[in-house]
């Protein structure tokens, strides 16, 4: 903020509401203290935010995160049926086991922030949708598309990072296969009322290996390959990551309740 002199000049606009006269300026002589003083009345003191120890690094989880993937095991995920999760854990990652289904965590969501890392197989097979393909659903409805999007072409709303069938993501971020990439996410949860009616849908910020890709869009309602979403009313929900087919990687899996 810029020091103030001993003596300010102060402009204070005064408008006729209602009358549509012009703004008039007055000029008024006031001392520092005075200004100051002004200036106080906006200033808020209370309430302090929590301090939290921001990650290391980038990507590194923050002191009051979730972990749900650190490259030990598979203790914070299960399957769609509620019993031990299908896939592998190989040197650190977890990898999709094609055939075994989705996984879940065994906790619930609804406001989030979620960190999460994953690779395309280094090795090319297929193209378009049939190329990489996984997904990342938040309270397993709402899809944050996970595909081999480098330099291979298939629907926009389709596309790694997009809202699936709903959202094109502002750029394509995607690296090369093998490599790997980032999501941060914002997941604000839909807000229902009594009668099931949608009070507020949910809302999805995204940024795609640190490049913004979504700015608190609308999500229409929970995912759907054919026809146009609609909402049920439900509670807080897992997240899920979709098998599909391909033996994409996941790492460095965290959430902070919002």
């Amino acid at each position: 903020m810029q020091r103030l002199p001993s003596q300010a000049t102060v402009l204070i606009l005064v408008m006729i509401v209602g009358v549509g006269w012009p703004v008039v300026a007055v000029t008024a002589e006031l001392s520092r203290e005075q200004v100051y003083a002004r200036a106080a009345v906006t200033e808020l003191w209370q309430p302090l935010p929590p301090v939290v120890q921001p990650g290391t690094e980038h990507g590194a989880p923050r002191a009051d995160a979730i972990i749900l993937f650190d490259g030990q095991n598979l203790d914070a995920w299960e399957s769609m049926k509620g019993d031990s999760a299908g896939w592998q854990v190989v040197e650190g990652e977890l990898v999709v086991s094609p055939g075994a289904g989705d996984i879940r965590t065994k906790a619930t969501f609804t406001d989030v922030q979620l960190h999460i890392e994953w690779a395309a197989p280094r090795h090319i097979e297929g193209e378009g949708q049939g190329r990489g393909n996984s997904g990342v659903f938040l309270m397993e409805r709402y899809e944050v598309q996970v595909l081999d999007s480098y330099n291979n072409p298939t629907y926009a709303n389709g596309q790694a990072a997009s809202v699936y069938k709903q959202h094109i993501p502002l750029v394509n971020a995607a690296r090369p296969p093998g490599e790997w990439q980032s999501y941060d996410i914002i997941f604000n949860a839909p807000l229902f009322g009594d009668n099931g009616r949608v009070l507020r849908p949910a809302t999805l910020t995204v940024l795609h290996n640190g490049m913004l890709v979504h700015n608190h869009v609308a999500v229409q309602g929970p995912t759907a390959f054919i026809g146009a979403p609609q909402y049920q009313p439900h509670g807080a929900a897992p997240i899920k990551l979709q098998d599909h087919s391909n033996p994409v990687r996941y790492r460095n899996i965290w959430a902070r309740p919002l």
